[in-house]
């Protein structure tokens, strides 16, 4: 359940998304974004369009919270809350957010592998509200004295603007780009990939033949070519999250991403997530880990399998975790 400070943030954004939505006749979801912005620059950006009465009702709302009074976190979940809520309509599969509970495992995989690194550049190709790209943040400094420098990529306008507001709203730095992220992005190379990959064709068949892993027939697969992507813009010995299907790793497609893997690096780890997370089975996911080739780099020892079939019920976690602990360890292959 949120906590208060949440919830206090929610209702904020939550009645005064409403009037900006009835006033300027605009979505909710656009909505929340006009009225993140104007919580952030502490003032009523709709002047022209609003009533006196509606302005002071507005400035009012944001006048009664301090953001500095709010952690990374609890800004976080209250703008989540409102974007939950936006997206309960007709929102395509694409655009659901990652959930909570699985960022929280992208970070703890990823503090395993960064290990003492004080600065550590993060990509997301497909980052939607950065949601997951967020959560991933908090995370991390959370835990330790780490400087996270993070970029995000989105083709959907109102997503990336929505992001774009979060992440002010947080006060994280963040490099935010509004484009195809299959596309030649203007970022430079990173540590770590992290996504919540897109399923499904990708429509652009001249970009997709820029890629080894184009069908030779019909539409690409978005999710495989934004494997390929994240190896493209990873720096040598490097990690890649990436949340597939985990239906993928049985089709006659899949031979040759595993093939494209082997060339430029290796798996390193495949997590298979609960079931409860997902809508159904066919909907499941599974963290998908890969790693970057480097001259002092080997692919592990054996591939860490793990199936978390459950995040709620210790006497079945804990025995993975530990699982997923003692693998690290016997795996620590120049990782720094």
């Amino acid at each position: 359940m949120a906590n208060e400070a949440t919830q206090e943030l929610f209702q904020v954004l939550d009645n005064t998304a409403i009037i900006l939505q009835n006033e300027l006749e605009i979505s909710y979801l656009e909505a929340v974004y006009e009225t993140g912005e104007n919580l952030f620059q502490k003032e009523v950006l709709q002047k022209e369009e609003l009533s006196s009465e509606k302005q002071l009702k507005l400035q009012e709302s944001y006048e009664s919270i301090e953001l500095e009074n709010f952690s990374n976190e609890e800004i976080r979940k209250g703008l989540q809350l409102a974007l939950l809520k936006g997206m309960k309509h007709g929102i395509q599969v694409n655009h659901q957010m990652t959930p909570d509970s699985i960022g929280f495992i992208v970070a703890y995989l990823l503090e395993k592998v960064i290990q003492k690194k004080k600065n550590i550049s993060i990509l997301d190709p497909a980052c939607g509200t950065a949601n997951l790209l967020t959560t991933v943040i908090n995370q991390l400094e959370l835990k330790g004295d780490v400087e996270v420098h993070a970029s995000g990529v989105d083709v959907d306008d109102l997503l990336i603007s929505l992001a774009l507001v979060g992440a002010d709203l947080q006060r994280q730095k963040m490099t935010l780009l509004h484009q195809d992220g299959l596309a030649n992005l203007l970022v430079d190379p990173v540590d770590v990939v992290i996504s919540d990959l897109p399923v499904g064709y990708y429509p652009d068949d001249e970009n997709a033949k820029t890629f080894e892993l184009c069908r030779e027939e019909g539409h690409s697969f978005a999710h495989f070519l934004f494997i390929e992507q994240g190896m493209r813009y990873t720096k040598p010995g490097g990690y890649l999250f990436f949340l597939v299907p985990d239906a993928m790793f049985g089709t006659s497609d899949f031979a040759k991403v595993d093939k494209f893997i082997k060339k430029n690096g290796h798996i390193e780890g495949i997590i298979k997530l609960p079931e409860t997370l997902f809508k159904s089975e066919q909907a499941r996911k599974s963290i998908l880990i890969l790693r970057k080739a480097d001259v002092d780099v080997k692919p592990p020892k054996e591939v860490l399998l793990a199936n978390l079939s459950s995040l709620t019920d210790p006497s079945v976690t804990a025995p993975i975790l530990a699982e997923i602990e003692n693998w690290f360890k016997g795996n620590n292959n120049g990782r720094n």
